[in-house]
């Protein structure tokens, strides 16, 4: 299962689109490339995340600007567009009195698959997205995790160049939100499909995504290698066996040999420390004694990294 190889060139590249809706400005002045793997759309909601994929399956006419999708141009060949990708939306649209089978079999077709090729593919992606055993039944009866898998599969029936992935753990609780976003991941990885995938949560992107393109307000604010966005601060998170109350009897006493400290979570996070602690990791030898000497077990000692939460908080310069 895997989708055409593509060159060089980006898969998605936009140059100044805009999208107004009367005095509402939903996308203004975007320029952004995406290129092969995961591309993690990340935005809160209302940042128009889902405009900008409905403009670039020319499904919304843009107010001003260029986009191409896979070197189409989405004004004039939105069709083309469209046999091309795959699209799994954000909201409930299945039939609830249609078996996945059924459905899936029917948008292959309609994608342009012969009826054999058709029901091949459709038992192929409902293994693959977990809906082998209960591709059969009516999907009035599944449950929301199991209806995102049949809007996921129908996506890759017709085996895709890429796929649009709009909100696709919308719903699931956590452990179905894991199962959805390794999902995500093989489609990039395994099956050799681009993606572009949408979420408001911001941590799940930074599980699955290659690349991931911040939005707020209709502005770009950020886009960049993931890497990029979780480098090395400096400091370091602290995990003790125990309660809120060891994790700040740890953190106090950090304080007091000189170390800026605040509670994260059920860890201690500190600043970057003096240059005096930075080297020969005297820092971590001092962690290490402060915990021995009152009696805490250390769980958990590593490097603090930045988060995509970060750049929303740090006022995040639009590029």
């Amino acid at each position: 299962m895997t989708g055409e190889l593509m060159g060089l060139a980006p898969v998605i590249s936009t140059a100044g689109l805009t999208k107004h809706y009367g005095t509402v400005h939903a996308l203004t002045d975007l320029t952004v490339e995406v290129g092969d793997g995961v591309t993690g759309l990340v935005g809160a909601n209302g940042a128009g995340k889902s405009t900008l994929i409905k403009v670039l399956l020319g499904l919304l006419e843009p107010t001003g600007g260029h986009a191409s999708v896979l070197g189409h141009d989405i004004e004039h060949e939105g069709q083309e567009i469209r046999r091309l990708v795959g699209y799994m939306p954000e909201h409930d649209c299945l039939p609830p009195d249609v078996s996945a089978s059924d459905f899936v079999v029917h948008m292959a077709r309609m994608s342009g698959l012969g009826a054999s090729a058709a029901r091949e593919r459709a038992a192929d992606v409902l293994r693959h997205v977990g809906l082998d055993e209960e591709r059969y039944r009516p999907m009035g009866g599944y449950s929301t995790g199991m209806k995102q898998r049949a809007k996921l599969a129908q996506a890759l029936a017709h085996d895709p160049r890429l796929v649009f992935l709009d909100e696709p753990t919308n719903g699931l609780d956590p452990a179905a939100r894991t199962d959805m976003l390794n999902l995500v991941r093989r489609i990039g990885t395994e099956f050799g499909i681009a993606a572009l995938v949408t979420s408001h949560l911001l941590g799940e992107l930074e599980q699955v995504s290659d690349h991931v393109i911040v939005l707020d307000g209709g502005h770009l604010l950020r886009s960049s290698a993931t890497g990029d966005f979780l480098q090395r601060t400096g400091g370091l998170l602290v995990e003790v066996v125990g309660t809120e109350t060891e994790r700040d009897r740890l953190g106090e006493a950090l304080a007091q040999r000189g170390l800026t400290c605040r509670p994260r979570g059920t860890m201690v996070a500190i600043d970057p420390p003096p240059p005096e602690l930075a080297e020969g990791g005297a820092v971590h030898d001092l962690i290490r004694d402060v915990a021995a000497d009152l009696g805490l077990g250390l769980m958990r000692l590593q490097p603090d990294r930045r988060h995509l939460e970060d750049v929303f908080l740090e006022g995040g310069t639009r590029v």
